[in-house]
Protein backbone atom coordinates (compact mmCIF):
# COMPACT_ATOMS: atom_id res chain seq x y z
CA UNK A 1 0.00 0.00 0.00
CA UNK A 2 3.10 2.41 1.21
CA UNK A 3 4.41 2.02 -2.39
CA UNK A 4 1.44 2.18 -4.26
CA UNK A 5 0.62 5.28 -2.79
CA UNK A 6 4.02 6.47 -3.31
CA UNK A 7 4.00 6.07 -7.17
CA UNK A 8 0.21 7.44 -7.36
CA UNK A 9 0.97 10.71 -5.34
CA UNK A 10 4.26 11.28 -7.87
CA UNK A 11 2.28 10.40 -11.12
CA UNK A 12 -0.38 12.89 -9.86
CA UNK A 13 2.23 15.77 -9.09
CA UNK A 14 2.63 15.20 -12.64
CA UNK A 15 -1.04 16.34 -13.23
CA UNK A 16 -1.00 18.81 -11.02
CA UNK A 17 -1.89 22.78 -12.82
CA UNK A 18 1.23 24.36 -13.76
CA UNK A 19 2.18 27.02 -10.97
CA UNK A 20 4.38 29.39 -12.24
CA UNK A 21 3.61 33.15 -10.88
CA UNK A 22 3.04 36.03 -13.04
CA UNK A 23 0.86 38.48 -12.91
CA UNK A 24 -1.23 37.61 -15.61
CA UNK A 25 -1.52 33.50 -14.36
CA UNK A 26 -2.87 34.76 -11.28
CA UNK A 27 -5.55 37.02 -12.88
CA UNK A 28 -6.79 34.79 -14.90
CA UNK A 29 -6.76 31.78 -12.75
CA UNK A 30 -10.21 30.79 -11.79
CA UNK A 31 -10.86 29.96 -8.14
CA UNK A 32 -12.82 26.79 -7.10
CA UNK A 33 -14.34 26.17 -3.49
CA UNK A 34 -14.79 22.38 -2.54
CA UNK A 35 -16.41 20.94 0.04
CA UNK A 36 -16.11 17.73 1.54
CA UNK A 37 -19.14 17.63 3.95
CA UNK A 38 -17.49 15.49 6.90
CA UNK A 39 -13.80 15.15 5.90
CA UNK A 40 -11.61 15.00 9.20
CA UNK A 41 -8.27 16.88 9.24
CA UNK A 42 -7.02 13.41 10.12
CA UNK A 43 -8.49 11.53 7.35
CA UNK A 44 -5.51 13.00 4.74
CA UNK A 45 -3.18 10.34 7.06
CA UNK A 46 -5.26 7.31 6.02
CA UNK A 47 -2.91 7.01 2.84
CA UNK A 48 -5.73 6.60 0.70
CA UNK A 49 -5.54 10.47 -0.81
CA UNK A 50 -2.95 10.57 -3.14
CA UNK A 51 -4.53 13.41 -5.27
CA UNK A 52 -5.39 15.86 -2.16
CA UNK A 53 -1.82 14.68 -0.64
CA UNK A 54 -0.04 15.98 -3.57
CA UNK A 55 -2.09 19.17 -3.87
CA UNK A 56 -1.26 19.74 0.13
CA UNK A 57 2.42 19.14 -0.80
CA UNK A 58 2.38 21.54 -3.50
CA UNK A 59 0.45 24.20 -1.71
CA UNK A 60 -0.71 24.35 2.15
CA UNK A 61 -3.16 21.98 4.51
CA UNK A 62 -4.28 22.46 7.82
CA UNK A 63 -6.64 21.22 10.58
CA UNK A 64 -8.90 23.75 10.23
CA UNK A 65 -11.56 24.83 12.82
CA UNK A 66 -15.43 24.29 12.54
CA UNK A 67 -17.57 27.74 13.40
CA UNK A 68 -19.47 26.10 16.70
CA UNK A 69 -21.92 24.51 16.26
CA UNK A 70 -19.90 22.18 14.56
CA UNK A 71 -23.00 21.28 11.83
CA UNK A 72 -23.52 21.38 8.07
CA UNK A 73 -25.17 24.33 7.47
CA UNK A 74 -23.89 26.43 10.08
CA UNK A 75 -20.33 25.79 8.89
CA UNK A 76 -20.83 26.26 5.21
CA UNK A 77 -22.70 29.42 5.92
CA UNK A 78 -19.78 30.65 7.80
CA UNK A 79 -17.19 29.71 4.92
CA UNK A 80 -19.55 31.71 2.75
CA UNK A 81 -20.22 34.67 4.53
CA UNK A 82 -17.17 34.61 6.73
CA UNK A 83 -19.41 35.15 10.21
CA UNK A 84 -19.80 32.75 12.44
CA UNK A 85 -22.97 31.02 13.17
CA UNK A 86 -24.08 33.40 15.54
CA UNK A 87 -23.76 36.59 12.77
CA UNK A 88 -24.54 34.70 9.97
CA UNK A 89 -27.84 33.72 11.02
CA UNK A 90 -27.48 29.70 10.03
CA UNK A 91 -27.53 28.83 14.40
CA UNK A 92 -28.07 24.90 13.65
CA UNK A 93 -29.20 22.60 10.95
CA UNK A 94 -32.48 22.76 12.64
CA UNK A 95 -33.97 26.17 14.49
CA UNK A 96 -36.55 28.92 15.15
CA UNK A 97 -36.96 31.95 14.77
CA UNK A 98 -38.99 34.35 17.43
CA UNK A 99 -40.25 36.71 13.98
CA UNK A 100 -42.01 33.54 12.62
CA UNK A 101 -43.58 31.48 15.38
CA UNK A 102 -44.76 28.38 14.22
CA UNK A 103 -41.80 27.95 11.74
CA UNK A 104 -38.76 25.86 11.74
CA UNK A 105 -35.65 25.94 9.90
CA UNK A 106 -34.30 22.31 8.72
CA UNK A 107 -31.80 22.04 6.04
CA UNK A 108 -34.62 21.94 2.82
CA UNK A 109 -35.86 25.56 3.79
CA UNK A 110 -35.16 27.43 0.86
CA UNK A 111 -37.07 30.85 2.07
CA UNK A 112 -35.01 33.71 1.76
CA UNK A 113 -36.16 35.46 5.16
CA UNK A 114 -33.98 32.28 6.67
CA UNK A 115 -30.30 32.99 4.88
CA UNK A 116 -30.54 36.80 4.78
CA UNK A 117 -28.53 37.98 7.93
CA UNK A 118 -24.96 37.62 5.75
CA UNK A 119 -24.20 38.38 2.39
CA UNK A 120 -22.08 34.81 0.56
CA UNK A 121 -19.15 35.58 -1.23
CA UNK A 122 -21.21 35.03 -4.53
CA UNK A 123 -23.46 37.84 -3.93
CA UNK A 124 -20.66 39.73 -3.01
CA UNK A 125 -18.44 38.78 -6.37
CA UNK A 126 -21.36 38.93 -8.50
CA UNK A 127 -22.01 42.81 -7.26
CA UNK A 128 -18.81 43.64 -8.30
CA UNK A 129 -18.90 41.93 -11.92
CA UNK A 130 -17.13 38.27 -11.07
CA UNK A 131 -19.41 35.50 -12.71
CA UNK A 132 -19.54 32.62 -9.92
CA UNK A 133 -21.49 29.50 -10.00
CA UNK A 134 -22.29 26.80 -7.58
CA UNK A 135 -22.28 23.13 -7.96
CA UNK A 136 -24.18 22.65 -5.16
CA UNK A 137 -23.69 24.75 -2.02
CA UNK A 138 -26.04 24.84 0.72
CA UNK A 139 -27.99 28.51 0.82
CA UNK A 140 -26.23 28.84 -3.58
CA UNK A 141 -29.80 28.46 -4.25
CA UNK A 142 -31.29 31.28 -2.69
CA UNK A 143 -32.37 34.60 -4.23
CA UNK A 144 -30.47 37.05 -1.90
CA UNK A 145 -30.73 41.00 -1.57
CA UNK A 146 -34.19 40.83 -1.73
CA UNK A 147 -36.38 42.52 1.54
CA UNK A 148 -35.20 40.01 4.05
CA UNK A 149 -31.24 40.29 3.30
CA UNK A 150 -29.05 42.50 5.23
CA UNK A 151 -27.73 44.18 2.01
CA UNK A 152 -31.01 44.61 0.39
CA UNK A 153 -30.52 45.53 -3.66
CA UNK A 154 -31.79 48.51 -4.59
CA UNK A 155 -35.45 47.16 -5.75
CA UNK A 156 -36.67 44.73 -2.45
CA UNK A 157 -37.92 42.21 -5.02
CA UNK A 158 -35.47 39.05 -6.20
CA UNK A 159 -32.16 38.96 -5.28
CA UNK A 160 -29.19 37.15 -6.59
CA UNK A 161 -28.22 33.53 -6.86
CA UNK A 162 -24.46 32.60 -8.53
CA UNK A 163 -25.28 32.76 -12.46
CA UNK A 164 -25.02 28.92 -12.68
CA UNK A 165 -26.40 27.23 -9.66
CA UNK A 166 -28.22 23.69 -9.17
CA UNK A 167 -30.93 22.58 -6.43
CA UNK A 168 -28.86 19.74 -4.17
CA UNK A 169 -29.77 16.37 -5.70
CA UNK A 170 -27.96 13.26 -3.60
CA UNK A 171 -28.48 11.41 -6.65
CA UNK A 172 -26.10 13.59 -8.75
CA UNK A 173 -22.94 11.63 -8.78
CA UNK A 174 -19.29 12.48 -7.94
CA UNK A 175 -18.73 12.39 -11.95
CA UNK A 176 -21.52 14.43 -12.97
CA UNK A 177 -20.28 17.36 -10.05
CA UNK A 178 -16.78 17.32 -11.45
CA UNK A 179 -18.30 17.30 -15.22
CA UNK A 180 -20.45 20.07 -14.83
CA UNK A 181 -17.89 22.12 -13.66
CA UNK A 182 -15.29 21.00 -15.93
CA UNK A 183 -17.95 22.29 -18.88
CA UNK A 184 -18.24 25.73 -17.50
CA UNK A 185 -14.49 26.04 -17.46
CA UNK A 186 -15.01 24.96 -21.70
CA UNK A 187 -16.95 28.18 -21.78
CA UNK A 188 -15.39 31.04 -23.77
CA UNK A 189 -13.77 33.71 -21.18
CA UNK A 190 -16.98 36.00 -21.35
CA UNK A 191 -19.72 33.59 -19.83
CA UNK A 192 -16.89 31.32 -17.78
CA UNK A 193 -17.28 31.52 -14.31
CA UNK A 194 -14.15 32.82 -12.16
CA UNK A 195 -14.95 31.77 -9.16
CA UNK A 196 -17.23 28.32 -8.59
CA UNK A 197 -18.23 25.85 -5.76
CA UNK A 198 -18.39 22.39 -5.60
CA UNK A 199 -19.75 19.79 -2.95
CA UNK A 200 -19.31 15.99 -2.23
CA UNK A 201 -21.59 14.20 0.75
CA UNK A 202 -20.19 11.11 0.60
CA UNK A 203 -17.64 10.71 3.46
CA UNK A 204 -19.99 12.76 5.95
CA UNK A 205 -22.99 10.07 4.59
CA UNK A 206 -20.42 6.85 5.25
CA UNK A 207 -18.91 8.78 8.52
CA UNK A 208 -22.77 9.16 10.05
CA UNK A 209 -23.67 5.28 9.03
CA UNK A 210 -20.35 3.47 9.98
CA UNK A 211 -18.17 5.30 12.22
CA UNK A 212 -15.52 7.49 11.31
CA UNK A 213 -12.90 4.66 11.76
CA UNK A 214 -14.78 2.12 9.90
CA UNK A 215 -13.44 0.65 6.62
CA UNK A 216 -16.31 1.77 4.35
CA UNK A 217 -15.72 5.44 5.39
CA UNK A 218 -11.92 4.95 4.39
CA UNK A 219 -13.12 3.50 1.13
CA UNK A 220 -15.65 6.75 0.20
CA UNK A 221 -12.42 9.13 1.14
CA UNK A 222 -10.93 6.99 -1.48
CA UNK A 223 -13.54 7.62 -3.94
CA UNK A 224 -13.48 11.10 -3.17
CA UNK A 225 -10.12 11.48 -3.53
CA UNK A 226 -10.31 10.14 -7.04
CA UNK A 227 -13.32 12.72 -7.62
CA UNK A 228 -10.43 15.24 -6.77
CA UNK A 229 -7.96 13.90 -9.07
CA UNK A 230 -10.36 14.01 -11.85
CA UNK A 231 -10.74 17.68 -11.77
CA UNK A 232 -7.45 18.55 -11.57
CA UNK A 233 -6.72 16.16 -14.65
CA UNK A 234 -9.70 17.81 -16.50
CA UNK A 235 -8.56 21.27 -15.82
CA UNK A 236 -5.11 20.24 -17.20
CA UNK A 237 -6.39 18.84 -19.87
CA UNK A 238 -8.51 22.37 -20.24
CA UNK A 239 -5.14 24.42 -20.14
CA UNK A 240 -6.78 26.14 -17.22
CA UNK A 241 -4.98 27.32 -14.06
CA UNK A 242 -6.79 27.28 -11.43
CA UNK A 243 -6.60 27.64 -7.30
CA UNK A 244 -8.05 24.90 -5.67
CA UNK A 245 -9.50 25.38 -2.21
CA UNK A 246 -10.57 22.67 -0.85
CA UNK A 247 -12.30 22.23 2.82
CA UNK A 248 -14.84 20.51 4.84
CA UNK A 249 -17.29 21.67 6.80
CA UNK A 250 -16.59 19.23 10.19
CA UNK A 251 -15.02 16.60 11.33
CA UNK A 252 -16.70 13.64 12.50
CA UNK A 253 -17.00 11.42 16.35
CA UNK A 254 -17.68 7.49 17.19
CA UNK A 255 -20.99 7.21 18.89
CA UNK A 256 -22.25 4.54 20.83
CA UNK A 257 -25.28 3.05 21.72
CA UNK A 258 -24.02 2.72 25.22
CA UNK A 259 -22.76 6.63 25.05
CA UNK A 260 -26.67 8.55 25.68
CA UNK A 261 -27.58 11.35 28.12
CA UNK A 262 -31.52 10.85 28.55
CA UNK A 263 -32.82 14.11 29.37
CA UNK A 264 -36.10 12.61 30.81
CA UNK A 265 -33.69 11.47 33.93
CA UNK A 266 -32.72 15.27 34.66
CA UNK A 267 -36.27 16.78 33.58
CA UNK A 268 -39.69 16.52 33.79
CA UNK A 269 -40.50 16.05 29.68
CA UNK A 270 -43.05 18.45 30.85
CA UNK A 271 -41.47 21.79 31.32
CA UNK A 272 -39.59 21.95 27.45
CA UNK A 273 -39.95 21.47 23.87
CA UNK A 274 -36.90 20.16 21.78
CA UNK A 275 -36.30 21.60 18.53
CA UNK A 276 -32.80 19.92 18.01
CA UNK A 277 -31.15 16.83 20.38
CA UNK A 278 -28.05 14.73 19.59
CA UNK A 279 -24.58 15.77 19.97
CA UNK A 280 -26.31 19.43 21.64
CA UNK A 281 -30.05 19.74 22.35
CA UNK A 282 -31.93 23.40 21.93
CA UNK A 283 -34.58 23.68 24.49
CA UNK A 284 -37.86 25.83 25.29
CA UNK A 285 -39.50 25.95 28.47
CA UNK A 286 -43.04 25.50 27.86
CA UNK A 287 -45.68 28.01 29.34
CA UNK A 288 -45.10 29.07 32.56
CA UNK A 289 -42.50 26.59 33.21
CA UNK A 290 -39.58 28.94 32.54
CA UNK A 291 -38.12 28.59 36.72
CA UNK A 292 -38.47 24.91 36.92
CA UNK A 293 -36.86 24.40 33.71
CA UNK A 294 -33.54 26.52 34.80
CA UNK A 295 -33.23 25.01 37.84
CA UNK A 296 -33.17 21.02 36.35
CA UNK A 297 -31.14 22.40 33.53
CA UNK A 298 -28.45 24.31 34.60
CA UNK A 299 -24.95 23.92 35.23
CA UNK A 300 -22.83 20.46 34.75
CA UNK A 301 -24.53 17.00 34.48
CA UNK A 302 -22.88 13.54 33.84
CA UNK A 303 -21.49 13.92 30.10
CA UNK A 304 -23.28 17.19 29.63
CA UNK A 305 -23.30 20.97 30.57
CA UNK A 306 -25.97 23.08 29.69
CA UNK A 307 -26.96 27.14 29.94
CA UNK A 308 -29.25 29.69 29.28
CA UNK A 309 -28.63 31.15 25.95
CA UNK A 310 -26.86 34.65 27.34
CA UNK A 311 -24.45 32.21 29.55
CA UNK A 312 -23.20 30.39 27.11
CA UNK A 313 -19.10 30.32 26.92
CA UNK A 314 -17.68 33.26 25.05
CA UNK A 315 -15.56 31.13 23.25
CA UNK A 316 -18.12 29.67 21.50
CA UNK A 317 -18.91 32.71 19.96
CA UNK A 318 -22.40 31.73 20.11
CA UNK A 319 -26.44 32.69 22.08
CA UNK A 320 -26.33 36.85 21.03
CA UNK A 321 -28.40 35.30 17.80
CA UNK A 322 -32.11 35.11 19.09
CA UNK A 323 -32.84 31.94 16.82
CA UNK A 324 -30.54 30.66 19.89
CA UNK A 325 -32.54 28.72 21.74
CA UNK A 326 -33.76 29.60 25.50
CA UNK A 327 -31.35 26.92 26.77
CA UNK A 328 -29.14 24.65 25.22
CA UNK A 329 -26.96 21.67 26.42
CA UNK A 330 -24.09 20.11 24.95
CA UNK A 331 -22.36 16.51 25.15
CA UNK A 332 -19.44 15.51 26.04
CA UNK A 333 -17.74 14.27 22.72
CA UNK A 334 -18.87 10.77 21.49
CA UNK A 335 -22.31 11.28 23.55
CA UNK A 336 -25.76 11.65 22.54
CA UNK A 337 -28.69 13.86 24.06
CA UNK A 338 -31.62 12.24 23.74
CA UNK A 339 -35.27 12.64 25.37
CA UNK A 340 -35.90 9.00 26.10
CA UNK A 341 -33.48 5.94 25.68
CA UNK A 342 -34.36 4.82 22.37
CA UNK A 343 -35.80 1.52 21.63
CA UNK A 344 -32.55 0.75 19.20
CA UNK A 345 -29.37 2.38 20.14
CA UNK A 346 -27.98 4.79 17.32
CA UNK A 347 -24.24 3.76 16.10
CA UNK A 348 -21.95 5.16 13.80
CA UNK A 349 -20.27 8.96 13.78
CA UNK A 350 -22.30 12.24 14.40
CA UNK A 351 -20.77 16.03 14.73
CA UNK A 352 -21.99 18.94 16.41
CA UNK A 353 -19.71 18.89 19.26
CA UNK A 354 -17.45 21.73 20.99
CA UNK A 355 -15.76 22.76 17.38
CA UNK A 356 -12.22 22.87 19.53
CA UNK A 357 -12.00 19.06 20.01
CA UNK A 358 -10.19 16.98 17.88
CA UNK A 359 -12.53 14.90 16.22
CA UNK A 360 -13.75 17.65 14.91
CA UNK A 361 -11.54 18.84 12.61
CA UNK A 362 -11.64 19.82 9.11
CA UNK A 363 -9.55 19.29 6.14
CA UNK A 364 -8.29 22.35 4.51
CA UNK A 365 -6.11 22.02 1.24
CA UNK A 366 -5.01 24.71 -1.16
CA UNK A 367 -2.79 24.57 -4.05
CA UNK A 368 -2.43 26.43 -7.34
CA UNK A 369 -0.84 29.33 -8.68
CA UNK A 370 -1.44 31.84 -5.82
CA UNK A 371 -0.16 29.15 -3.61
CA UNK A 372 3.50 29.11 -2.64
CA UNK A 373 4.59 25.70 -1.05
CA UNK A 374 4.39 26.68 2.34
CA UNK A 375 3.36 23.20 3.96
CA UNK A 376 1.21 22.20 6.70
CA UNK A 377 -0.31 25.30 8.80
CA UNK A 378 -1.43 25.89 12.25
CA UNK A 379 -5.16 25.66 12.92
CA UNK A 380 -7.57 28.16 12.09
CA UNK A 381 -11.02 29.07 12.15
CA UNK A 382 -13.09 28.32 8.99
CA UNK A 383 -14.42 32.20 8.90
CA UNK A 384 -10.65 32.98 7.75
CA UNK A 385 -11.26 31.02 4.56
CA UNK A 386 -13.92 33.88 3.74
CA UNK A 387 -11.33 36.28 3.23
CA UNK A 388 -8.47 33.99 1.27
CA UNK A 389 -11.07 33.73 -1.32
CA UNK A 390 -11.88 37.40 -1.70
CA UNK A 391 -7.82 37.59 -1.71
CA UNK A 392 -7.53 35.24 -4.81
CA UNK A 393 -10.32 36.93 -6.75
CA UNK A 394 -9.31 40.64 -6.57
CA UNK A 395 -12.14 41.62 -3.85
CA UNK A 396 -11.51 44.01 -0.99
CA UNK A 397 -11.78 42.82 2.40
CA UNK A 398 -14.78 42.44 4.69
CA UNK A 399 -14.40 44.90 7.24
CA UNK A 400 -17.51 43.10 9.24
CA UNK A 401 -16.19 39.64 8.49
CA UNK A 402 -14.89 37.75 11.81
CA UNK A 403 -12.38 35.89 10.08
CA UNK A 404 -8.73 37.65 8.22
CA UNK A 405 -5.94 36.62 6.29
CA UNK A 406 -3.11 36.36 8.84
CA UNK A 407 -3.62 32.77 9.44
CA UNK A 408 -2.18 32.39 5.93
CA UNK A 409 1.17 33.93 6.48
CA UNK A 410 3.58 33.62 3.69
CA UNK A 411 1.39 30.88 1.94
CA UNK A 412 0.44 33.23 -0.60
CA UNK A 413 2.76 34.44 -3.16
Amino acid sequence: MTRLFAFLAAAFAALLPSLPVHAQASKDAVTILVSIDGFRADYLDRGVTPHLSALARHGISAAMRPSFPSKTFPNHWAIATGKVPDRNGIVANRFEDPRRPGEVFTMASQDPFWWGEAEPIWVAAERQGIRTAAMFWPGSGIAWGGAYSAKPFPSTEGGTRPQDWQHFDGEVTATQRVETVLDWMRRPADIRPRFVTLYFDTVDTAGHRHGPDDARTTQAIAEVDRSIGSLVEGLRKLGREANLVIVADHGMAAISGERHVTLDTIVDASLYRAVETGPFASLYPTEGNEKKLAKALRGRHEHMECWPREEIPARLRYGSNPRVAPWFCLAEVGWMIVPARPEEPVTGGTHGYDNAAPQMAALFVAAGPAFAPAGRLAPFDNVDVTALLRTLLGMPADPDADGNLAAFGKALR
